[in-house]
């Protein structure tokens, strides 16, 4: 297994150690098209001679491919990859030899339609001189390896595979010999014992043990020495580079090795006098080996690694129809729509992704367990499925295995340990990988050196886990078939086929939008609790870091619960040893209500665990940003103070205007008063001015009597006349 961060690792030291060797391969005419291994130039002390010194002979070249898999269901792959072995044969003025490094019959989207029946015609039409048995090849049991052999017009070879009478796996032989050009080459099959937890079948139930490769190497290479009198011993290894270099170096009496399973470019280099190559896998490059053969000696004039993906290539027709004719209707159907892209690469094996929950969700809607699980192995083909029509094709591709659908009983403890049995160590080559989708189900795995707990904060369905609490998992059945999960009581067997799940689910679903919850989370530190302060429409959380912390990438925290509910930050400061992020209020106030936890995570470096670091570039900070009900009062009662002093400072104003006022009523009360005081003088002395008329009046009336020629209407009279007037106009405005 691999992933996509080991071939983007190995694709650049594979540029670095090209032009470190560029120098000195020049002299041997090396073209390599695609890229020289990440161990460098080749041992120069071995360049010129394998196994001895050759001065002339007979030149050989051989051609190999390795873990084509999915693109056994791509026609123009398959057209193109034989059409370019065709070229290279037809340029090339000497005898060569085609073969293949393994894991060709399987998986591909005609897995579930086809099973090993398309690849192997394709096979044929390809035409290698032989096949190493690889892990993929016993996706269907040992039982179809008798069939598919038999089917093939070439031998399969494996010599470590041993049955209990010590015989071969039913149709494969230890190695085969071919002649080319007056050159006898001997072939031979060897895996490492990686292959029995790789495939889904059982090799000490059926019968099988894999037994030591470097040992099982070096006697059939003697005999195809002693015996069969070859000239060139090819080992056709299904272990990967480094294993193929152990390999190497334990025996003396094998000129080539052609590898395969770790999927990775490496350009014929030699190691202990044996030369080593590796094609990538899915038809995208071959490589290719040149030799001397002499009469006692093998020499190695160097090698090319070609990319398909690039340049011309000639595209064969057989190849083209076979693939063709195989793929049914069926994968052309149209399953449903995708609302986003959706990732099966191998960084699923690195994180959980869009296309990993839906996955996991698929599994929960056919089987109705709590919680579902498939391993990042299952979910592959490479590549991005477009946003937009989601067909058949698309999804069996993506999950193109035989695998069924299982549901075990596992106790809450039992779940976590198997997630932290999954989990890829800190010191592996990827770095911590949890190598699992989920379905129903959130943890974090921790990425430092040595933890004391691998995974923390497990959840399912977004409730804390009980580690008492016995609850259905759905998994897939090589999972189900694999370690610890075998011997967990099997509630449910459903043979749908796990691809066939998410076609019914997307069928389902119509249009599917990708899951955004981040179910699988890594972190390095944990900073525990925040100091949380609310004002107004920000709530600012802030939490002590520890001195290795040197950094952060403001623009990666974000703040979730378990389940789908996702707060962005506003800001997010590191000053000094204090880390200050910024939210909006009241969204993490109804995150903290419908939440049992909401975590904080954001990306940083870290001067201590980044040097020691594999696979990731940068650590990853995470911290509890729940809102406590401690903390919610508090923010109330502070609301409910400020409340009240507004009401106080309020009641004040208005008691000041009260005052105001009443003192405004008092002036004018005084005021009034005081004119009453000057209506009451001037009714006094209205009413001495009528008596003062009265008694003028009466003294009138007797100077009339005694004299009526008297003055009559004097001046005074008229005085008192207009004062009278203006008395009675005083009282009428009153």
């Amino acid at each position: 297994m691999w992933t996509l961060s080991r071939v983007v690792e190995s694709n650049r030291e594979a540029r670095t150690g090209l032009l470190l060797a560029g120098a000195v391969l020049a002299a041997l005419f090396l073209t390599v098209s695609g890229a020289v291994a990440a161990d460098g130039a080749p041992d120069q002390r071995a360049v010129a001679d394998l196994n001895g010194s050759v001065d002339t002979g007979t030149n050989l070249t051989i051609i190999q491919y390795n873990d084509i898999q999915t693109a056994m269901a791509d026609n123009e792959s398959m057209a193109r990859l034989v059409g370019a072995i065709n070229d290279r044969k037809a340029a090339l003025d000497n005898p060569t030899l085609v073969v293949g490094g393994g894991d060709e019959v399987s998986p591909s989207s005609l897995s579930a339609v086809s099973e090993w029946r398309v690849p192997v015609d394709a096979l044929n039409v390809l035409n290698p001189a032989a096949e190493v048995l690889g892990n993929h090849d016993l996706d269907y049991g040992f039982g179809a390896v008798e069939n598919f052999t038999e089917e093939s017009e070439f031998p399969w070879l494996v010599a470590n595979i041993r049955a209990e009478d010590g015989g071969n796996v039913p149709g494969t032989q230890n190695y085969t010999t071919v002649e080319r050009g007056g050159v006898t080459i001997g072939i031979l099959g060897l895996v490492d014992d990686a292959i029995d937890p790789k495939t889904a079948v059982d090799f000490e139930e059926q019968g099988y043990e894999v037994t030591d490769w470097s040992q099982a190497g070096s006697e059939v290479a003697t005999t195809l020495e002693e015996e069969e009198n070859v000239d060139v011993v090819v080992a056709l290894t299904h272990t990967g580079v480094p294993e193929s270099k152990e390999i190497a170096n334990n025996t003396d009496n094998i000129d080539v090795i052609v590898t395969g399973d770790d999927e990775v470019l490496y350009g014929p280099q030699v190691t202990s006098g044996t030369a080593i190559v590796e094609a990538g896998g899915e038809a995208t490059h071959l490589g290719e080996v040149n030799l001397t053969v002499g009469d006692d000696a093998v020499g190695f004039d160097g090698g090319s690694l070609y990319n398909l993906e690039e340049g011309s290539w000639s595209m064969n027709e057989t190849a083209d129809e076979v693939v063709q004719a195989g793929r049914t209707e069926d994968l052309t159907q149209v399953a449903g729509e995708a609302t986003a892209s959706l990732d099966s690469t191998f960084g699923n094996y690195a994180d959980d992704t869009g296309w990993g929950r839906v996955i996991g969700d698929a599994f929960l809607a056919q089987t109705g367990a709590d919680l579902a699980m498939t391993n990042a192995g299952g979910i592959r083909g490479n590549f991005i499925i477009d946003e937009g029509e989601v067909t058949y094709d698309d999804i069996y591709t993506s999950l193109p295995f035989g695998n069924t659908l299982v549901t075990k009983a596992m106790t809450g403890q039992q779940i976590v340990d198997y997630l932290s049995r999954t989990a890829a160590p800190f010191d592996n080559d990827f770095g911590v990988q949890p190598e699992l989708q989920v379905g129903g189900l959130s943890y974090e795995v921790v990425d430092r050196p040595d933890p004391e707990r691998k995974v923390t904060d497990v959840y399912v369905q977004g409730d804390p886990i009980d580690l008492g609490k016995t609850y259905e998992v759905a998994v897939n059945s090589y999972m189900a078939g694999g370690p610890m999960l075998s011997e967990l009581e099997t509630v449910d067997e459903n043979l749908t086929l796990y691809g066939t799940a998410v076609v019914n689910y997307v069928e389902q679903q119509g249009t599917i939008t990708p899951p955004e919850e981040d179910r699988i989370r890594r972190t390095t530190r944990s900073l525990g609790k925040a100091d949380i302060s609310l004002d107004g429409d920000v709530a600012t959380l802030e939490y002590d870091v520890p001195d290795a912390v040197d950094s952060i990438e403001r623009s990666s925290f974000t703040v979730m619960n378990e389940t789908a509910g996702q707060l962005a930050v506003q800001s997010a400061e590191l000053t000094d040893n204090t880390l200050r992020l910024s939210v909006n209020q009241a969204a993490l106030v109804a995150l903290s209500e419908r939440s049992d936890t909401v975590q904080m995570y954001g990306t940083y470096n870290d001067s201590v665990i980044d040097p020691q670091r594999n696979g990731f570039d940068t650590s990853r900070l995470n911290g509890d940003a729940m809102i406590s009900e401690a903390t919610l009062l508090e923010n109330e009662l502070a609301d409910a103070r400020a409340t009240l002093e507004a009401l106080e400072e309020d009641i004040v104003d208005k008691n000041d205007e009260i005052a105001e006022l009443e003192s405004q009523l008092s002036d004018l009360k005084s005021q009034l008063s005081d004119r009453d005081d000057e209506i009451a003088d001037l009714e006094a002395q209205l009413e001495e001015k009528d008596e003062r008329i009265a008694e003028l009046e009466s003294d009138s009336s007797e100077t009339d009597d005694s004299d009526s020629s008297g003055p009559g209407f004097t001046p005074a009279i008229a005085v008192l006349a207009a004062l009278g007037g203006t008395l009675l106009a005083i009282r009428r405005r009153r």
